[in-house]
């Protein structure tokens, strides 16, 4: 018999449970700090809502995911920004990571 209910999706990922602090202690230490902190507060406020409404932590998740790979991505971004090379035919990181939750 399984704990986990036959109509609940299982999550893929499941980040540790201060991920969420970490990731925004670490957002609001970044030079982006003035867009990427509200950025993720809205989209933490969003998911937890959805959280409550469908008794899922999969949102959560879902958010903390997203940000620690656009967290990650943000050093090669910049390199390839400041390499003053042509930018003009980019692939949208929301096409990639898929759409915020």
């Amino acid at each position: 018999m399984s704990a986990q209910p036959d109509h609940a999706p299982v999550t893929p990922y499941a980040p540790a449970p201060g991920a969420a602090a970490e990731l925004r202690a670490q957002l609001r230490a970044d030079r982006r700090a003035e867009t990427w902190a509200p950025a993720f507060e809205r989209d933490w406020v969003k998911a937890l809502d959805d959280a409550r409404h469908t008794f899922s932590l999969a949102p959560l998740h879902e958010v903390v995911r997203t940000w620690q790979l656009r967290v990650a991505a943000a050093p090669a971004v910049d390199a390839f920004m400041d390499s003053g090379q042509d930018d003009s035919d980019f692939i949208d990181l929301d096409d990639i990571l898929g759409g915020r939750p």
